[in-house]
């Protein structure tokens, strides 16, 4: 297996579930401007990652990758405890996170590819990074009493979550209040797997 990412990307979420199956894998790394290239587009028409080849075959979407990274090793359970309501409650995190939290970043990220004046994109920045707060609570809610969202095991979902907490600090999301995501922050900062995927993209 090859992934594909750019450092700091959400493809450091299927960088992380690599380390925690065990299986052996091989990274590319890409530049933004390497994203358009015409080798990486015949591999991702869209330029963007993650991007998973095996074999001859090769996956995009980042949602399709965690799952198919956690068949590859169902004795992780990182698709749940096998019982189809811990599998729904995985998908439904996965779910919230890639449509409503990565979607708001995307305005975050990128206000300028909306809006051509400078005052409307700050308006907009602002506005999702208000939303973000919002959205971010409801995480911190499911966290209540728990280690991880769906329990007390990881899941390709923390994962993810542990992508978009990245960026939420670094673009000083407002977060103050929701102890529960900051302990899960450091939880996973001290995570092996975790330690590991940002040590080989040098973050």
């Amino acid at each position: 297996m090859k992934l594909y990412y750019m450092p700091g990307a959400c493809s450091l979420a299927s960088h992380i579930v690599l380390e925690w199956i065990g299986k052996p894998y091989e990274t590319h790394k890409l530049s933004r401007e390497a994203l358009k290239s015409p080798e990486f587009l015949q591999i991702n028409p869209l330029g963007a990652v993650p991007a998973l080849t095996v074999d001859d075959w090769t996956l995009t979407q980042n949602v399709s990758i965690l799952e198919y990274l956690a068949e590859q090793a169902p004795e992780s359970q990182l698709l749940g405890d096998g019982t189809p309501r811990s599998r729904a409650e995985v998908r439904r995190w996965v779910g919230f996170i890639n449509s409503d939290l990565h979607k708001t970043f995307s305005l975050l990220f990128g206000a300028q590819r909306y809006l051509q004046d400078e005052s409307a994109q700050k308006e907009l920045a602002a506005s999702a990074s208000a939303l973000l707060t919002k959205l971010f609570a409801q995480l911190d809610a499911q966290l209540a009493g728990k280690s991880y969202l769906v329990g007390s095991a990881p899941s390709i979902a923390d994962a993810y979550l542990y992508v978009v907490l990245r960026w939420a600090r670094a673009k000083e999301v407002n977060l103050s209040g929701l102890d529960n995501l900051s302990t899960f922050h450091a939880r996973m900062e001290a995570d092996a797997g975790v330690k590991a995927a940002l040590q080989a993209e040098g973050l």
